[in-house]
């Protein structure tokens, strides 16, 4: 069976730096920082005082009151997401069976979980609502959009910790390719900023305690010394060439191949060698049928603490060669909008959907010193024009598990 290829249609980014793809790439692209002094909840007894808040979030926008007080803000991030991208794709036809969904999530509705835990201890049993299990479920966010849109085909939700959304991507990819369905919603969306997984996250030192938003989130410099949590959600239209060009859809680029693999290091930290990265980012090679030399833009995975950058800057190198990899554009978006855990291989994809599309690189803000170990070059602080033909996006997650993405422009 000859491979369909696979195009982008349609972007609905809901970040911290913008919420609509127009207002997102804009913030990429002049260095808006997402990352604010927490406003949700009171943080003076937390080590932690920053992070990636949506704000002023209006469910009501994209949702009816009864939907938005029976969903998680995790679900309420994914169906805005699906909208907004639904909307920039120019709400396509498709026959229901021939539409699918794969959006993803690192944890779900934890905080419904949270709160009705504390109903059962302060109120008793009687008092927790029939709702919570079907809003606290990962794959809540997959059946409503199936539900607004009306789609029956596959639907099914990735939870692979912060390479979730970029399996997604990866999958919902391969659906099309296979000829299983013409259309595909796929992406992820977090909400999981609150003191408990703060106070984890913190617990394990991989959050930064940098109480200054200017300087929290700084990839692959020298003082990096932690991520910042971030919330929000991203999905992308995924049609193929030929659904897309028969209904006359403007095409952002390609989604050309796909690789995923795993360390089998440790269950939290990267191999500090990036054997697992280096894997992905050459089967997602090899799938698209291309070579190191074409690769034009990397979005790093990035995430600002001091083991990942090594070990991914390691694995850039031996993916794609010393000299081209010290050659290549690599920019960490996570500099402006912090890790969006779930729904970050999401945002980094439309990230490079729109670097070829517009022919700019966005920066990697905060860059300050280098740092020997990531010695590459990394776009700092000023976005950069570059043609771009070919775009590698890689998302990393615990359990070791990797996925990248590449994107190439269509045509």
């Amino acid at each position: 069976m000859d491979r369909r290829k696979v195009v982008v249609t349609g972007i609905g980014p809901v970040t911290p730096v913008g919420i609509g793809v127009h207002d997102f790439w804009a913030g990429l692209t002049t260095g808006r920082n997402g990352v604010r002094t927490i406003t949700a909840f009171d943080t003076s007894d937390l080590s932690v005082s920053v992070a990636g808040e949506i704000a002023d979030w209006d469910a009501g926008r994209f949702l009816d009151t009864k939907t938005a007080r029976r969903t998680d803000p995790y679900a309420q991030y994914a169906i805005a997401a699906a909208q907004l991208a639904w909307d920039d794709a120019g709400a396509p036809e498709v026959p229901s069976e021939r539409g699918g969904i794969i959006m993803s999530t690192g944890i779900g509705g934890i905080q419904t979980l949270i709160n009705q835990h504390n109903v059962l201890l302060e109120k008793g049993p009687g008092r927790v609502s029939p709702f919570m299990v079907p809003m606290l479920m990962a794959n809540a966010a997959a059946g409503h959009i199936a539900m607004r849109f009306g789609l029956t085909g596959p639907n099914f939700c990735v939870v692979s910790a912060c390479a979730s959304s970029n399996h997604a991507l990866g999958e919902g990819m391969r659906l099309i390719r296979d000829g299983y369905v013409d259309l595909c919603i796929a992406g992820g969306s977090e909400a999981s900023t609150i003191p408990l997984t703060v106070s984890a996250f913190s617990q394990m030192t991989a959050l930064t305690k940098n109480p200054d938003p200017e300087t929290a989130s700084r990839p692959f410099d020298a003082d990096r010394n932690g991520f910042v949590l971030s919330e929000g959600g991203c999905a992308l239209i995924l049609e193929s060439e030929e659904h897309a060009k028969a209904r006359g859809a403007r095409i952002y680029a390609e989604v050309a191949g796909y690789g995923a693999s795993d360390d089998a290091h440790h269950i939290t930290a990267p191999d500090p060698k990036g054997s697992g990265a280096t894997l992905a980012m050459r089967w997602a090679l090899k799938d698209a049928g291309e070579e190191p030399e074409a690769v034009d833009y990397i979005n790093a995975h990035g995430t600002s603490t001091g083991l990942n950058d090594a070990a991914e800057t390691a694995g850039i190198k031996a993916a794609l060669g010393d000299e081209k990899a010290h050659a290549v554009a690599i920019s960490s978006t996570k500099s402006m909008t912090g890790h969006m855990l779930g729904a970050a291989g999401a945002v980094e994809g439309a990230a490079c959907a729109l670097a070829i599309a517009h022919g700019v690189i966005p920066p990697t803000i905060h860059y300050r010193t280098p740092d020997p170990t990531c010695d590459l070059m990394y776009t700092p602080n000023e976005a950069r024009e570059l043609d771009v033909r070919l775009a590698l996006s890689n998302s990393f997650g615990f359990g070791g598990q990797n996925a990248c993405v590449a994107f190439r422009r269509a045509g």
